[in-house]
């Protein structure tokens, strides 16, 4: 045994071990991975064997302040531990989640290095909590350099609001996904936060099905300088700011910046002259950012808004339905997103698209101004007549429509998405940006060079748009009964 003192999000002393606990004999492993937590107290580390596989059948219950998870050594890759959910599953319900640090005594913990495999294995979504359950009523919790994939219920990862006195959890440098299928009603989130002043940055999430992030309002949440991108799965929206429930909208102080969303690309060979090829899977990110519950929900909750959020320097790229979609929304700031490299906007009217409701042509960025008030957003937003559930579209079956690029997880030297990071690592774990991009000095010339060419239009534009934005009023919409989800403790789906 020895002590040692290690620098997190806040400086502590943790109590750790020089062993590590083995995964054998399997079945006392649950029970005596969770005697550990809650018989020894805050600051206990639970040292987990490094490339070591533990088949859990319950969840893992962090118990006190300060308490760690994590593998000896803090390695990255398939060097971490897993802990593999395992439980028993029968009439869609059963054992979902791998790790829970919700306790009403867990502010302070640290889950890190660690991977979860949730095992869904291709079965239809059960019952119950993501992979990760963090959060409830504490503080200062942090996740970092966690693989978590193929959850068995709704989300990879989910920051719970607790009695809405969540605060200040730290998600960063995970790599997250797949998380669930693109079939019908089987989606899964990367990761999910309900939690007030989350740091949520550096993490790269691969294929996920419902919402690469979600923040279900989490007031003064800085979502920045996440990689999101499908490969395999269409995925429903990148980032997620239309959820009523639980915080009634309010997104005040909450930040979504410095992002990178990628579509789907062709998985044809590249052809001299040519822009875009097939995607053997039929591929698409249906809205880049969505903002406004009616983007998603319909009218479901009729006149209520998002409110009071900022989604700025955000780049996309790669095959969308749209690069971002806004309605019913008020005092939101919508600046400086733009796209890089090559991109596709397609897609058009699927079954579950309700006929009271007109839908509106792919394009990049799109926003109902008759739903949309007191907000700044950029100038090239193209007006639609009706935002009503946006993702009801479906990409092209086959054809000649995404456009050839990089892939987001090229190892290093591949060739890259311009403007997008890889998905390597460099040996501080930060990531490190593909090659595939214009040179920073190439870059701040083009941003000078634009910046000065759009001032005076910009000036004139300002008046018309606020103008614009100033006199609109809500109008009834249709019904929209396919509305993705609602959040409870755990999201109930009733259509999409």
């Amino acid at each position: 045994m020895s002590y040692r003192n290690r620098e997190s999000h806040i400086s502590k002393s943790l109590y750790t071990r020089d062993d590590c606990e083995p995964a054998d004999p399997l079945n006392t492993l649950t029970d005596r991975l969770n005697t550990l937590l809650n018989s020894s107290g805050p600051g206990y580390v639970l040292p987990l064997c490094p490339s070591v596989q533990y088949y859990i059948q319950a969840p893992i219950l962090f118990f006190a302040q300060n308490q760690e998870i994590s593998t000896v050594g803090y390695p990255n890759g398939d060097d971490r531990a897993t802990l593999v959910v395992s439980g028993p599953v029968a009439l869609g319900q059963g054992h979902t989640t791998a790790v829970d640090g919700t306790c009403q005594d867990c502010s302070g913990i640290t889950l890190r290095n660690v991977q979860i495999n949730g095992t869904r294995l291709g079965a239809s979504p059960t019952n119950g909590g993501a992979n990760i359950e963090m959060g409830g009523s504490n503080s200062n919790q942090l996740i970092e350099y966690v693989h978590s994939f193929d959850p068995r219920s709704w989300s990879c990862m989910h920051i719970a609001e607790g009695a809405f006195t969540c605060n200040n959890v730290t998600i960063q440098n995970n790599d997250i996904g797949p998380c669930g299928s693109d079939a019908f009603q089987e989606w899964a989130d990367g990761i999910s936060v309900s939690c007030r002043n989350c740091l949520v940055r550096n993490n790269t999430i691969n294929n996920p099905t419902d919402g690469g992030i979600v923040l279900f309002g989490s007031p003064g949440t800085v979502v920045e300088n996440n990689t999101i991108y499908v490969e395999t799965n269409t995925l429903l929206g990148g980032i997620n700011m239309v959820d009523y429930d639980p915080w009634n909208g309010d997104y005040t102080g909450t930040i979504v910046r410095n992002n990178n969303i990628a579509g789907g690309f062709s998985t044809d060979q590249d052809v001299a002259g040519e822009l875009k090829g097939e995607n053997k899977e039929d591929v698409i990110i249906k809205i880049g950012i969505a903002i406004g519950p009616r983007t998603w929900f319909g009218d479901r909750y009729g006149s209520n808004v998002s409110q009071s959020g900022t989604v700025l320097n955000n780049q996309l790229t790669g095959a969308f339905g749209y690069g971002i979609a806004m309605s019913s929304a008020s005092n939101f700031t919508v600046e400086n997103n733009v796209l890089v490299g090559n991109t596709s906007f397609i897609g058009a009217r699927g079954p579950n698209c309700t006929d009271t409701d007109t839908t509106p042509s792919p394009a990049p960025f799109v926003i109902d101004l008759s739903t949309v008030t007191g907000s700044a957003t950029q100038l090239d937003f193209q007006n639609i007549t009706d935002g009503n559930g946006l993702t009801c579209i479906l990409p092209p079956d086959g054809g000649d429509y995404w456009p050839f690029g990089g892939n987001p997880s090229a190892a290093p030297g591949e060739p890259g998405i311009p403007g997008i990071p890889s998905n390597s690592s460099s040996p501080d774990g930060t990531q490190a940006l593909s090659g595939g991009g214009l040179s920073g000095g190439a870059k701040g010339g083009i941003a000078v060079a634009v910046i000065l060419g759009v001032a005076g239009l910009a000036v004139l534009c300002w008046f018309i748009r606020r103008w614009a934005l100033n006199r609109v009023a809500t109008r009834g919409q249709g019904e929209q009964p396919w509305a993705r989800s609602e959040y409870v403790q755990t999201r109930e789906h009733v259509a999409a």
